[in-house]
């Protein structure tokens, strides 16, 4: 059986989300992007946690259902912050097997602080203590540092990181499994790892979704393989590697931190030259935000292109709505770019299946614009070229001479 899913969602509680953030249009756009599973998102906070009891049914294999039948897994995101050696900040995402569990470790949140204000609430807690704390709840609990090269909340990322799981989680490292990549990021990247080159963690890829919008949600996912679906073959092929299939991702490239720089000052640079720079900014003589590219080689233990033993098949490809909208220079919430997405849509099933599967002979025959044909085609390929995003500035796509970027409005 085969499933994609997104684990990695948020409720309009959590900042920086949509107003529209419901359980009826997270279906909804999961069906349209093509995803078969996806996380429930700060299923702690009060509010969220009232419209998942009234709008979702538990079955007996700790899969939440909609009246419709789509499955939703318990997921939700914390954030820890705390002094070890420094500042440290790491999102962590946090799966429990059944209601009877996320019950109970929400009661321990609130122990802790406060769960009503924040979707993604934050808590002094060491990353280990809340290891520990969590295992000591249930084993069956899964824990993953989210989007692990961020700068700033990334469990390596460059402001607040550290150089490996172990300085990270101590005592609590070998109850980790899995680490998810997030869109700064790929598993070519992370292979060098120590970690990987051991053989000894898995890799994940959800989308960190704020918007149900289908480029958002579903940008990254990840692809199982599994009997029948159920919270335990979920967790057991994230923490075996059997029956995890590989995973969706964005180029890293595209992604807010992948150079290093300043967006004020408007420069970019990457691993080489900001080594020559020595970390400084040309324009305004300051330190440089230091981007995922230049932070892989400092913790890299191997060189580009190692490969290990357990490594799983990765597709990198930009999301539908973004190809359109760069293609023809119109918003992705435009009129325009709605209707040619719908129309693709209605075509050919979902979005993931246009951007994974669709031949070209499939495009040809059911009239698809050649163009957009074309550039969906050199997506799946890996032949779009990305000038890479530095300090919160995406990435744009290289279209001949020209630079596009999706844009959102």
């Amino acid at each position: 059986m085969k499933i994609i899913a997104d684990l990695q969602i948020h409720s309009r509680y959590a900042r920086a989300t949509s107003k529209d953030i419901t359980i009826d249009n997270l279906e909804k756009w999961a069906k349209i992007k093509g995803l078969d599973l996806i996380g429930t998102g700060d299923f702690q906070h009060p509010l969220w946690r009232k419209e998942i009891d009234e709008k979702l049914i538990e079955d007996d294999n700790g899969i939440l259902r909609t009246k419709g039948g789509f499955p939703f897994l318990w997921q939700t995101e914390i954030s820890l912050m705390f002094s070890d050696n420094g500042r440290r900040a790491v999102h962590l995402l946090v799966f429990v097997p059944n209601r009877k569990i996320a019950d109970e470790f929400t009661k321990y949140l609130l122990g802790k602080g406060r769960i009503d204000y924040d979707g993604r609430p934050i808590f002094g807690i060491t990353c280990e203590d809340f290891v520990k704390d969590l295992k000591n709840i249930d084993d069956k609990i899964e824990i993953i540092p989210a989007h692990c090269m961020t700068p700033w909340f990334g469990i390596f990322g460059s402001k607040s990181g550290f150089n490996s799981l172990k300085d990270c989680f101590k005592s609590q490292t070998e109850k980790i499994y899995a680490i998810e990549s997030g869109m700064s990021a790929n598993p070519e990247m992370l292979w060098r790892f120590q970690e990987f080159i051991d053989g000894k963690i898995n890799i994940v890829s959800f989308s960190d979704m704020h918007s149900f919008w289908p480029w958002r949600i579903g940008r990254e996912a990840t692809v199982f393989e599994i009997p029948e679906l159920s919270y335990e073959n979920i967790i057991k092929a994230i923490r075996t590697g059997v029956g995890l299939k590989g995973t969706i991702e964005t180029p890293p490239e595209y992604g807010k931190y992948h150079y290093d720089g300043h967006r004020n000052c408007n420069f970019s640079s990457s691993y080489e030259e900001t080594k020559k720079l020595n970390g400084i900014c040309p324009i305004c003589k300051k330190p440089l935000i230091i981007g995922v590219d230049y932070r892989v080689e400092e913790i890299a233990k191997e060189q580009k292109g190692f490969k290990p033993k357990n490594a799983k098949e990765f597709y990198s490809f930009i999301p539908l709505h973004e190809l359109i909208s760069i293609l023809y220079e119109t918003p992705m919430a435009s009129k325009k770019s709605w209707a040619i997405y719908n129309n693709m849509i209605e075509k050919f099933g979902n979005e993931l299946n246009i951007l994974m599967n669709v031949s070209k002979e499939e495009f040809v025959k059911k009239e698809t614009d050649e163009n957009l044909t074309e550039l969906i085609l050199k997506s799946r390929d890996g032949k779009i070229k990305v000038k890479p995003g530095y300090d919160g500035e995406y990435g744009k796509v290289l279209i001949g001479e020209r630079e596009k970027q999706g844009k959102l409005i």
